[in-house]
């Protein structure tokens, strides 16, 4: 029987809809739509570009608790208001995601604050990544990518 995780960011959105930030089956890490919040502070950037890095700050965090990094990201969905905004969002998307090249889809539909203006929600495959070989290591937890020379 596969085990299963469940991963909060401890987001009031969370228990008030009853979902988890992500949530671990085996192999695999399922991590909820992620907005431009900063969850410990409960703010959020007006600007889609401050908010698109915040998502994947929040998205390389709850992979950090699954045990699992950016590298080994499957899959990616975004979710705009405005279709128009995207374009502006793909330096901070290839920042995290050029080197990890997942399958993407991008989606325009209404998100649950006017203020939000982009959620990404991504599928991850624990050790996926061959991130042992590989001299780009991700911390995570700092949201940030460092070069790491592996010994």
């Amino acid at each position: 029987m596969t085990s299963r995780k469940l991963i909060s960011s401890g987001s009031p959105f969370e228990a008030q809809i009853g979902y988890s930030r992500a949530v671990v089956s085996g192999e695999f890490v399922f991590v909820s739509g992620c907005t431009g919040y900063d969850y410990k502070t409960g703010v959020i950037p007006e600007d889609v570009v401050a908010q698109t890095e915040q998502c994947m700050k929040n998205i390389a965090l709850a992979l950090s608790e699954a045990g699992a990094s950016m590298a080994d990201i499957v899959r990616v969905r975004y979710i705009l208001p405005d279709r128009a905004d995207f374009a502006s969002t793909w330096p901070v998307l290839q920042k995290w995601l050029g080197d990890v090249r997942p399958a993407a889809t991008m989606i325009q539909a209404g998100l649950m604050e006017e203020v939000m203006k982009i959620e990404v929600e991504v599928t991850a495959k624990k050790g996926s990544s061959g991130e042992a070989s590989s001299p780009l290591l991700w911390s995570a937890a700092r949201g940030i990518y460092r070069q790491h020379e592996t010994e």
